[in-house]
C-alpha cells in the first residue's frame, strides 16, 4: 500500500483553511462564538495557520450534553475554532479515504446515507434467503486509540499530520476510558470511524468472500442463502472484531433470520417487496408532530418553520409505506 505524503501543508494551507471555516459557519449564524470568528476571520485564519505550522494548535475544552433521540447519547461539541481545523482535515483526506471504502458502507460519506441504505438493503433481501444482523457495542466509546492510530499510519506517512491527528484523538472528552473512544460529534470523528471498521468491511468482502453485505457506522448486515453458512462467518467475524479490533457485538441484539420476516435496519423494517416503519419510530414520529404543533400554537416558531418541520418528518417517512398511516393520523383534526 502506498503511503500518502506531504498532506499537512495542503491541510494548513490558507485557501483550505477559509474554505473550511466556510463549512464550519453553515448553520451557526445564530452562533456568538462562531460570528465572533467570521467577524476576524482573515486574522484568525492566520492565527489557526501560525498555531497549526508552528505545532503550538491545542484544541479547547468540549462543550458536552445529551441528546434523547433516536436514544440517549453524549454529544461532544468542538469549539468553532477547532471545527474550522476538523474540516481542513475532511477536505484533505476525505477523499483518499474514500478511494479505498467500499461501495456498501453508507454513513457519512457523500452520495450514500440512510436512504441509500435503505434501498441497497432491501435489494439484497430479493437475492438472499437469510441474514445476519450485527451491532458494535458502545462502538465510539470503545475505540482503541492504539489501533486507530497504527491504521492511519499504513496509509499516511506525513509526521506533522499524524501528530496532528494524534493530538485529536487523545483530547480528552467525559466519560473517556483509557486510551479508549472518540467524541461523538466531532466531523473527524466520523472520518476516524469510518476508517477503523474499514478493517472489518474489508476482512468481511475480501477475506471472507461475502457477497451479501451493508455497513451503516456500527450497524451492519450480512446475507447468504443458508443461515448454516451465517454462521460460519458470525463466528470469524467475532473472532477478528475481539482479537483485531478491541471491539465487541451486542449479542442480546444479535438477529440471524429468514429474509421474508423483515429486517430491522436504521428504524424500518425491510422487507423484499415493501419497507415498514418500526413501531419506535412511528412513535417518535407522533410525538416530534406534537411538539412542532404545540410550539406553533404557542408562537414559539412560525407557520413557515413548523411547514418546513413536518414536510422533512413525512419525507423521512415516506420512504416507509406509510401512506395510509399518514393519512389516518393527519385526517384525525384540522391542518393549522
Amino acid at each position: 500500500m502506498k503511503r500518502m505524503t506531504n498532506l499537512f501543508p495542503a491541510i494548513t494551507n490558507i485557501q483550505n483553511l477559509m474554505n473550511a471555516a466556510q463549512k464550519a459557519y453553515r448553520g451557526k449564524k445564530n452562533n456568538q462564538e462562531a460570528n465572533l470568528f467570521y467577524f476576524n476571520l482573515e486574522s484568525e485564519i492566520l492565527k489557526l495557520e501560525a498555531a497549526l505550522i508552528n505545532m503550538t494548535y491545542h484544541p479547547a475544552p468540549y462543550r458536552s450534553f445529551k441528546v434523547y433521540e433516536p436514544k440517549e447519547r453524549d454529544i461532544c461539541a468542538a469549539s468553532f475554532r477547532d471545527r474550522v481545523v476538523h474540516h481542513a482535515i475532511g477536505n484533505i483526506l476525505d477523499p483518499i479515504y474514500e478511494k479505498s471504502f467500499i461501495n456498501d458502507s453508507y454513513a457519512c460519506r457523500k452520495n450514500k446515507g440512510v436512504y441509500a441504505a435503505l434501498l441497497r438493503t432491501q435489494v439484497l433481501s430479493r437475492k438472499f434467503k437469510f441474514f445476519l444482523k450485527c451491532d458494535i457495542r458502545k462502538y465510539f466509546e470503545t475505540i482503541d486509540h492504539t489501533i486507530l492510530k497504527e491504521i492511519i499510519c499504513r496509509k499516511i506517512k506525513d509526521k506533522q499530520l499524524i501528530e496532528l491527528l494524534n493530538i485529536i484523538i487523545d483530547h480528552p472528552f467525559p466519560k473517556e476510558q483509557e486510551k479508549k473512544g472518540i467524541p461523538i460529534g466531532n466531523l473527524t470523528s466520523q472520518l476516524f470511524a469510518n476508517i477503523y471498521l474499514d478493517q472489518l468491511d474489508h476482512f468481511i468482502k475480501d477475506d471472507s468472500g461475502v457477497k451479501g453485505y451493508i455497513r451503516y457506522m456500527d450497524d451492519f448486515l450480512l446475507f447468504a442463502q443458508s443461515s448454516k453458512q451465517l454462521r460460519m462467518w458470525q463466528a470469524r467475524l467475532t473472532d477478528m472484531i475481539e482479537k483485531k479490533l478491541k471491539l465487541e457485538l451486542k449479542y442480546e441484539v444479535l438477529q440471524l433470520m429468514p429474509v421474508f420476516q423483515g429486517i430491522p435496519f436504521l428504524g424500518f423494517r425491510i422487507f423484499p417487496g415493501l419497507v415498514r416503519l418500526q413501531r419506535k419510530k412511528l412513535m417518535r414520529f407522533r410525538q416530534n408532530y406534537q411538539k412542532k404543533e404545540k410550539q406553533y400554537f404557542n408562537g414559539e416558531i412560525d407557520k413557515d418553520f413548523f411547514i418546513a418541520s413536518i414536510e422533512s418528518m413525512i419525507a423521512h417517512i415516506s420512504w416507509a409505506n406509510t401512506y395510509q398511516m399518514q393519512q389516518s393520523f393527519f385526517n384525525t383534526g384540522p391542518c393549522p
